[in-house]
């Protein structure tokens, strides 16, 4: 079974539904998002989640010192990178590595062999975009070449498509953020649903 993460989390309601539904990560944007928030702001929500749920910040070409900085005191389990990082720039963290890649076609998986982290996040190609667009690319291709990584699928996810995605990729997480929103702010009923989709998938 995947594991389930929440991404953009921004309100201390969003905390109270992920510590009711219990995904297993949660994502704070500390890049520029419609879902950025501060440092001070991460803080007082991470002081009220549940220590279950591991904390995974997601960054866009930072400065790596502000980027030890910030897991440190808003003690992060994993630091996900959407930029153009390079290997060598983020393998010395003590925290879990996710490295986002923008999808296309084929072609576009060529750039996982080039790192070796811990998690590859394959989210959908958007030109000017790093990430987070809410579209999903084309599942049919290229799912062969992920078989041997540990693969975050992200990219246009939401409780109407969610099984077809597990059928299609088998990924080892799934990562929703805009699929389990109502005008813009995460919706309990949408992330409810998604995570009970996840987890009765494989359990039929």
């Amino acid at each position: 079974m995947p594991r389930i993460k929440i991404c953009g989390l921004t309100r201390e309601e969003d905390i109270a539904y992920a510590n009711d539904l219990k995904p297993d990560y949660v994502g704070f944007v500390f890049a520029p998002s419609k879902r950025q928030i501060t440092v001070e702001e991460a803080i007082k929500l991470i002081e009220k989640l549940d220590e279950a749920i591991k904390r995974v910040g997601v960054f866009v070409n930072p400065p790596m010192g502000e980027v030890k900085r910030i897991a440190e005191v808003c003690k992060l389990d994993v630091l996900q990178f959407h930029g153009e990082e390079k290997l060598q720039e983020i393998i010395d963290f003590p925290q879990e590595v996710w490295k986002s890649f923008r999808i296309k076609d084929r072609e576009s998986y060529r750039q996982l062999e080039a790192y070796t982290v811990g998690g590859y996040l394959l989210d959908t190609y958007v030109k000017g975009q790093q990430g987070g667009t809410g579209k999903a690319f084309d599942w049919n291709i290229g799912s062969d070449i992920c078989k041997n990584k540990y693969i975050i699928l992200a990219g246009g996810l939401s409780p109407e498509n969610i099984e077809e995605a597990l059928e299609k990729m088998n990924p080892q997480v799934v990562d929703v953020s805009s699929g389990v929103e109502t005008d813009g702010y995460k919706d309990f009923e949408k992330i409810k649903k998604f995570i009970e989709k996840v987890r009765r998938y494989y359990d039929s």
